[in-house]
C-alpha cells in the first residue's frame, strides 16, 4: 500500500491560458486530487519552495520564463527534499519536448488534452511519485535503524574496554601469562570493533546530513606529527618505520580539526596495515593552483587559489588497477587479507569532500601506494 494512499495527493497546475487552467482543474478535481495553479514560472517556483506537491503539471511554452527553465531550476536549482514529478503540456505544433524530458520532466501531453490520457498519465506519474517516496522513506528508515544500532552498540564496547583494561592493570588480582596473552587478544579484538562502529556511526552521520564541521586554524604539520607519533608502536610492532617529509613552514589551513585527525589516522594506519616490511611516508607540500601542477583534472573549487596537498606513501604490496576505480565507495572491500568492512576510506572521501579537497590513489602492484589529499589553504 502506498504511503500516500490515505490523502489525497497534491498537484499543481501551471499555465498561463486561464481557459486550459480551469479545464484540467475540473477534470483533476472531479477525481479527488487537490489542485492548486499558477499563471507563470516565477508563481510555480514559488509555491513549490513555500509547499511542495506531488505532481506538478506544467505548460511548456509561457511568457517570460517557460517551461524549459522552471524545469530546470526544479531539478537543478531548487533542493527539494523530495522527488516531484513533471509532466509537460504542449501544443502539437510546439517545438520538440525532448529538451524539456533531458532537463529532469518525466512525461508529456499534447493539447488539446482528452480526459482519459489526462488521468492515465497523472495516475501513472503518481505511482512512480509514491514508489520513490517509499523507497527513499524505507532508505531513510533503514539509515536511522542502524544509526541507532551503531550508536547503541558503543556503550557495552566501551564498558568491556575498560574492564579489559582493569584486568591488564592487575587491578582486578593477577593473572598468569596465558591469561594475559588471552586478555590482550580480548582487548585488541574489542579495540577493532570499535573502531569499525565509530567508523560505522560516522559514515550514517555524513549521509544523513547531520554531520557539522567546525572550521578554525589547523597547523597541519603539528596533526600529523601528532599522528605519527600516536601510530609509531603500531608501526614499530611490524619492524616499520614513519618518515615525515615536510617541505613547507607554513600548513596552516582552515578545516575541523577533530575530522582531520580521524583521515591521517585512517590513511597512516592503512598503510601500516598493508605493507609487511620498509616504511610510510608522509609528505607536506605547499602547491599554488597556478603551478605546472594540473588541478584541473581534480575538479577542484575555482574559488580557491592555493592548495596543500598531503602524501601518504607506503611500501606495501600494491593496490590491483581494478580495485583502484572503486577504492572510494561505500562498502568496497579490497582482495587483500587484511581487508575491513570497506567503509574506512569512504569515510575519508567524504571528510576531504567536506573540506572542499580531493583524495587521490597511485598504486604499482610489488611497488607500493601513495594516497594524495589535495585541501585548500582558504575555504
Amino acid at each position: 500500500m502506498s504511503l500516500q494512499s490515505s490523502r489525497s495527493d497534491k498537484i499543481l497546475v501551471v499555465d498561463d491560458s486561464p481557459d486550459n487552467v480551469f479545464l484540467i482543474k475540473t477534470i483533476l478535481e472531479e477525481e479527488g486530487y487537490t489542485i492548486s495553479t499558477a499563471e507563470n514560472g516565477i508563481s510555480a517556483l514559488a509555491q513549490l519552495q513555500a509547499s511542495p506537491c506531488d505532481l506538478v503539471l506544467l505548460d511548456l511554452m509561457m511568457p517570460g520564463m517557460d517551461g524549459y527553465e522552471v524545469t530546470r531550476r526544479i531539478r537543478g536549482d531548487m533542493k527539494m527534499q523530495q522527488y516531484i514529478p513533471i509532466l509537460l503540456i504542449t501544443a502539437h505544433d510546439a517545438p520538440n519536448v525532448a529538451h524539456g524530458l533531458d532537463l529532469g520532466a518525466d512525461d508529456f501531453i499534447r493539447k488539446p488534452v482528452t480526459v482519459d490520457e489526462l488521468l492515465a498519465r497523472v495516475r501513472s506519474l503518481l505511482r512512480l511519485k509514491h514508489s520513490i517516496d517509499e523507497r527513499d522513506e524505507i532508505a531513510r528508515q533503514r539509515e536511522d535503524f542502524v544509526s541507532r544500532l551503531t550508536h547503541d552498540l558503543r556503550t557495552p564496547l566501551v564498558a568491556a574496554d575498560r574492564m579489559l583494561m582493569l584486568f591488564q592493570q592487575g587491578a582486578l588480582g593477577s593473572l598468569s601469562p596465558q591469561m594475559q596473552e588471552v586478555i590482550t587478544i580480548m582487548a585488541r579484538s574489542n579495540i577493532n570493533l570499535l573502531t569499525m562502529v565509530n567508523t560505522l556511526l560516522e559514515v550514517y552521520r555524513f549521509e544523513a546530513g547531520r554531520k557539522t564541521l567546525a572550521f578554525q586554524p589547523v597547523n597541519l604539520a603539528k596533526l600529523l606529527e601528532e599522528v605519527a607519533g600516536e601510530l609509531t608502536p603500531l608501526a614499530q610492532d611490524k619492524a616499520l618505520s614513519i618518515n615525515l617529509d615536510f617541505t613547507e613552514e607554513s600548513t596552516t589551513i582552515m578545516g575541523d580539526r577533530m575530522e582531520l585527525h580521524r583521515l591521517f589516522t585512517n590513511l597512516v594506519g592503512n598503510a601500516i596495515k598493508f605493507t609487511e616490511s620498509g616504511s610510510v611516508t608522509i609528505r607536506l607540500t605547499f602547491v599554488p593552483l597556478a603551478s605546472k601542477i594540473n588541478f584541473s583534472e581534480f575538479s577542484l573549487p575555482s574559488t580557491i587559489s592555493d592548495y596543500i596537498t598531503i602524501e601518504f606513501a607506503d611500501t606495501g604490496a600494491g593496490i590491483p588497477p581494478e580495485e583502484q576505480a572503486t577504492l572510494f565507495e561505500r562498502f568496497r572491500q579490497g582482495s587483500h587479507k587484511s581487508s575491513g568492512s570497506g567503509l574506512g576510506l569512504y569515510l575519508s572521501r567524504r571528510i576531504v569532500e567536506a573540506h572542499h579537497g580531493t583524495i587521490i590513489v597511485n598504486s604499482e602492484l610489488g611497488k607500493g601506494s601513495v594516497f594524495i589529499v589535495s585541501l585548500p589553504v582558504k575555504q
